[in-house]
């Protein structure tokens, strides 16, 4: 395997929204969306270490795991393609013909279907070991470039966002916020921080499921104390559920801003940010960076959704 030396930069713009301005706070959003059109958002920096050491192994390819409208696996196979290395996913469920997988095929990438049971023990002690015996010379990724590698490749956002503070204005920020799935790159951004600013990671997945463990132990792998950020669920009851309030921040927010969101992660972000501007939790004269973790591919088989949930009544 032999990477390019590719380190995509991303655009820090002023977030306009009226509910931002009435409570007199500021947001800007770090546009990792727009790094390219396939290898989009937080998932290549995450990648990056793991393909690296993979390099240095000299790796046949990689293998790694998702499910099937997974924007790791996508971005995985989608620089397989690019930069010349096999892929091979291992895909959560039975088999199904989204657009997603789909791109993985088009990509070249090998896909396996593993049920809901199996896929379940991915993080049990010798789960990657028949799969390595099956392609040897593969090295394996965890599920969204996870750990500490992941979390190392995210670090550098934050000198990403100081670097730009001046274009906009600004002599610093009070806070960063982002979708918290696994919690690598969350993790990366307090590694990253040192202490300087709080992280809020609002949870695309219930309390409970594994997030803080997570965030934890990679903290604990680093050397650093459990501390500089917190956790907020926005998670609206489950992964990928979706709600009235999730469809209309997202759509109110894209013609408004002029931003292209996705439901599951940046869009449940800037809801819950929100909820806590206009509850007062939130002074008035804060400035707050929220990174957009990209996930565009994945909300094509949404929009009809969305769409729906929408025009329909409000609950409240």
């Amino acid at each position: 395997m032999h990477l390019p030396d590719w380190k995509p930069r991303a655009e820090l713009r002023a977030l306009p929204l009226s509910w931002l301005d009435a409570a007199g706070v500021e947001v800007a959003m770090l546009h990792l969306e727009e790094i390219d059109a396939l290898i989009s958002g937080n998932k290549w920096f995450k990648l990056a270490p793991h393909l690296e050491r993979a390099c240095q192994e000299g790796a046949d390819g990689v293998v790694s795991l998702g499910g099937a409208h997974s924007n790791h696996l996508h971005a995985l196979a989608a620089a397989g393609k690019r930069f010349g290395f096999p892929t091979v996913g291992l895909l959560r469920g039975e088999p199904q013909d989204t657009e997603t997988v789909q791109e993985l095929q088009a990509f070249g990438m090998q896909l396996h279907w593993l049920g809901y049971g199996a896929y379940r023990s991915r993080h049990q002690a010798g789960f990657w070991a028949p799969w390595l015996q099956r392609y040897p010379g593969y090295v394996a990724v965890p599920e969204g470039g996870g750990g500490l590698d992941g979390a190392h490749g995210c670090m550098g956002l934050v000198m990403m966002i100081r670097e730009q503070l001046e274009s906009i204005g600004w002599k610093d920020y009070d806070a960063l916020w982002l979708a918290a799935g696994t919690g690598t790159t969350l993790a990366g951004l307090v590694l990253g921080e040192v202490g300087r600013h709080p992280v809020y990671g609002a949870l695309a997945v219930p309390p409970g499921h594994g997030v803080d463990k997570q965030v934890r132990a990679i903290l604990q792998q680093a050397g650093v104390p459990d501390e500089g950020y917190h956790l907020v669920d926005a998670s609206r009851g489950g992964f990928a559920r979706l709600d009235v309030a999730v469809a209309r921040c997202l759509l109110e927010t894209e013609q408004e801003a002029g931003v292209t969101l996705e439901p599951l992660y940046t869009a449940k972000v800037l809801l819950a940010l929100r909820e806590q501007v206009e509850a007062g939790d939130i002074p008035r004269g804060s400035r707050l960076v929220v990174l957009h973790t990209g996930g565009l591919q994945g909300r094509r088989s949404l929009e009809l959704r969305l769409q729906q949930l929408a025009s329909a009544p409000d609950p409240r």
